[in-house]
């Protein structure tokens, strides 16, 4: 029975931490530091819950099933399944989050070099893509390409951005602002849930899973293992992360006061603490942590589309790049507009599917507890999509004021009441 060695492990866990640093992993932190003041730590112990624990979470259920939304989302049915696994794989990838990581890395470490533009638009992300695309072709090498060597480039880069921190004194805290004022921990929690890694993580699952049965694996529990392995190491990594990228956010408001986001924060915290030559590291930082995110999200959605269609996986890389190539030249701003009312509406019911499966074993019918409470996670979720559009007008005064409402999570409550009553309408109909 083939086993991964320590090495392979260790490149799988680096593999999975990177998979999951885009740029607005970077630039996020940094913000809600400065926001949050005096209440920084109370604030990133919130955002660690479901910026780390969520997505940590997700691999972890998706191995127990083999790597597959489609899996872990079965007792929904086979069209809701369906139709819930093609909308993450489009939403996190070629139609949203793959030409974002491009537009964003452009913006934020090409763009202050050679200003905004069509042409130089056009001429990164083609480049940008075509890396993407020969990585992308050979998806059993990715634990090689990725894992033995961006995932250390990107890990050294951001072990030079995280050790800087520890010698850069904190000399003093800024009042909170907001919510953070009275509600720190709840703040952080609900800013963690809105980098919106976990729909990432559905994605990635996949692709960890593939890289493991790369190397030979075929035991179903050695694959849960090695993932469940990964996850951690992944999640060590991104804790460690986050909390530099809090502690950098602090350190940076004597430099930039009044910043409006994470981008300012880190060009003045880089040219504060490398000089003139941090504007090149952040670049470079920049690009890599796009670049990987980019090949797996690629990768896993070819794989799937590939299962799901018998289109070869190679034809589907290409039409996938080129398809989000065209979409990137679009602008940043267009494609935030579109992709976050729709990442909105699909997480709730994400989230409730993660965390059903978990507790598969002690219903004696699935799909009596999964359809009710996703269903509603689909309903809030599609309210939270229109509040977070330009139509947010319609959404009804009462439902912009439910528990909850403020923090984006106004469908946890109903979802915990109607997962009761389904709970104790299955029970009554098995005894």
């Amino acid at each position: 029975m083939m086993q991964l060695n320590l090495r392979d492990i260790l490149a799988l866990g680096f593999m999975t931490f990177a998979l999951f640093i885009g740029a607005g992993n970077i630039i996020f932190p940094p913000i809600v530091a400065q926001q949050a003041g005096e209440h920084v730590w109370l604030a990133s112990l919130g955002f660690l819950i479901t910026a780390v624990g969520l997505p940590v979470l997700t691999i972890i259920a998706l191995a127990r099933v083999g790597g597959s939304i489609e899996a872990l989302s079965s007792p929904l049915g086979k069209i809701a399944s369906l139709i819930l696994t093609i909308t993450c794989y489009l939403a996190v990838g070629p139609l949203f989050a793959t030409p974002r990581t491009a537009t964003v890395s452009y913006a934020i470490g090409i763009e202050p070099h050679f200003g905004h533009g069509v042409l130089p638009t056009l001429i990164y992300s083609a480049i940008y893509f075509t890396i993407v695309a020969i990585v992308s072709l050979y998806p059993h090498k990715i634990l090689d390409t990725i894992g033995y060597i961006l995932a250390p480039l990107k890990l050294v880069a951001l072990s030079i951005l995280c050790i800087s921190t520890l010698f850069i004194s904190l000399h003093f805290f800024a009042a909170p602002t907001g919510h953070y004022i009275d509600r720190p921990i709840s703040e952080g929690l609900v800013n963690g849930y809105l980098t919106m890694d976990t729909l990432g993580a559905l994605v990635f699952g996949i692709v960890i899973v593939q890289a493991v049965q790369s190397r030979g694996v075929t035991s179903s529990k050695l694959i849960f293992k090695y993932t469940f392995i990964a996850s951690i190491i992944a999640g060590i990594g991104l804790t460690a992360l986050y909390l530099c990228l809090f502690r950098l956010g602090v350190q940076s408001y004597p430099l930039t006061p009044n910043a409006t986001n994470g981008a300012v924060i880190l060009n003045a915290y880089v040219q504060h603490a490398f000089g003139s030559s941090g504007t090149i590291f952040l670049t470079a930082l920049i690009i890599l942590a796009c670049v990987v995110t980019a090949i797996g999200l690629t990768c896993s959605c070819a794989s799937y589309f590939h299962q799901l269609t018998k289109i070869s996986y190679k034809t589907l890389v290409i039409i996938l790049v080129v398809f989000a190539f065209m979409i990137s030249n679009l602008g940043l701003d267009k494609l935030i507009a579109f992709s976050v009312p729709v990442l909105s509406a699909i997480y709730p019911p994400a989230i409730v599917v993660i965390i059903l499966s978990f507790f598969t074993g002690l219903f004696s019918n699935s799909q009596r507890i999964f359809v009710p409470v996703t269903a509603v996670a689909f309903i809030f979720g599609i309210i939270e999509g229109i509040k977070a559009s330009r139509f947010q007008s319609l959404v009804p005064e009462i439902l912009q004021k439910l528990p909850l409402s403020e923090q984006n999570l106004a469908w946890l409550i109903p979802c915990v009441f109607v997962f009761v009553i389904a709970l104790v309408l299955n029970k009554v109909k098995a005894s």
